[in-house]
């Protein structure tokens, strides 16, 4: 059990070692390396902040299906990821909210 329990604080970790560079080369021209949005790309398509409780909400099978199939200005990128990317990538969105509530309470 003590194993079981040390992987999974390793987890979101790996998840977000792993899905940086697929979300700086790919998402943060719109939403930022921090998640926030603040890039002028994200300013002009409204871009959420990916930290934001409204998006950290969202399921992620939902985060998932929304990079799959893109949103609004947001385009579909099914094509360009496996889902172990995909998953990677909502691991590292899951991280960004973290860190938001790190630095808020801090």
């Amino acid at each position: 059990m003590k194993r079981m329990a040390v992987a999974l604080l390793f987890v979101p970790t790996l998840a977000l070692a792993d899905g940086a560079p697929l979300f700086k080369q790919n998402c943060a021209p719109c939403h930022a390396m921090d998640g926030s949005a603040n890039t002028p790309a994200g300013k002009s398509t409204k871009a959420k902040d990916l930290r934001s409780p409204a998006v950290q909400k969202k399921t992620d099978e939902e985060l998932a299906k929304q990079i799959r199939n893109g949103k609004g200005p947001m385009p579909s990128f099914k094509a360009r990821f496996k889902e172990n990317e995909i998953a990677e990538l909502v691991g590292f969105i899951r991280a960004l909210g973290k860190k938001k509530v790190v630095a808020d309470s801090g």
